[in-house]
């Protein structure tokens, strides 16, 4: 058997261990579905009304950026899972299982996906109630989708790396939130382009989080507000999506494993 079909074949056994959890310990299916509905409400009911977007509805605007958002909040399941595993000590049992090195992590990136699977479904029936629409079509609509699960898996092993790095599930939740809030925050998620300072502006428009919530929109048909910059990243973000989702993975997947060795190797 080659390695990477072993991989696969090992690394879908740990994504079931993994998936098993959801009904096991339901607190965790709770916040998979209660958090996206919380994100959506409060950011259509209560922060709405404050940001300015003339002849636009702004809860349908939204709903992409509350998508992107919980894409990458999504990731910190990876990381915080496998620091948990770290600190209990079940990566060294896996370590002494004839198994392939990355296994484990295959298998963990894996499993989260169908956690964003679920959000994604949940915030699109929310969307639908307070006003979101689809308005280029079902495929355009399933591409949007894709994007967004590729570019939250693509996260993941970012978040497996550090899981791999630090000592507990607390630093990994701390380190996450520093680290993503700002991301998610300082781009078009939640406010237009336009409407930020001359100095966050390049930011916005060459924040990967920007680029995969411009895209979504477009192939979503929610674009009223149009990308709000001239910037290449805002002109073709589908593809500046998929050029960070492969530069990610590329990066960070051999960088996870390499650690995933070392750690269990201790």
């Amino acid at each position: 058997m080659s390695t990477a079909v072993q991989a696969l074949g090992d690394g879908w056994v740990v994504a079931q261990r993994n998936l098993i959890k959801i009904v096991r310990v339901p607190e965790i299916l709770v916040f998979v579905l209660i958090s996206p509905i919380m994100f959506v409400l409060l950011f259509a009911y209560v922060f709405g009304g404050a940001i300015d977007t003339p002849g636009v509805n702004y809860r349908e605007w939204l709903i992409a950026g509350i998508f992107g958002q919980t894409i990458v909040f999504g990731a910190t399941f990876t990381g915080a899972g496998l620091a948990e595993d770290m600190q209990k000590g079940i990566i060294d049992r896996f370590r002494s299982l004839p198994m392939s090195n990355s296994a484990v992590l295959v298998g963990r990136t894996a499993s989260d996906v169908v956690y964003n699977v679920l959000s994604l479904v949940i915030m699109a029936l929310t969307g639908f109630i307070v006003g979101w629409r689809i308005n280029e079509g079902v495929f355009k609509a399933l591409a949007g989708f894709a994007l967004l699960l590729l570019f939250g898996y693509a996260i993941s092993w970012v978040m497996a790396l550090v899981g791999l790095m630090v000592p507990s599930v607390e630093v990994i939740n701390n380190a996450s939130f520093i680290v993503i809030m700002p991301l998610t925050f300082i781009s078009n998620a939640f406010v237009p382009t336009q409407e930020f300072n001359k100095v966050l502006k390049p930011v916005v428009e060459w924040n990967p989080v920007s680029a995969v919530t411009q895209a979504s929109r477009d192939l979503f048909g929610n674009t009223g507000l149009g990308p709000g910059s001239d910037a290449w990243s805002m002109q073709n973000p589908v593809t500046y999506t998929l050029i960070w989702i492969v530069g990610i993975v590329v990066v960070f997947a051999p960088l996870a494993v390499r650690q995933y060795r070392k750690a269990a190797s201790k």
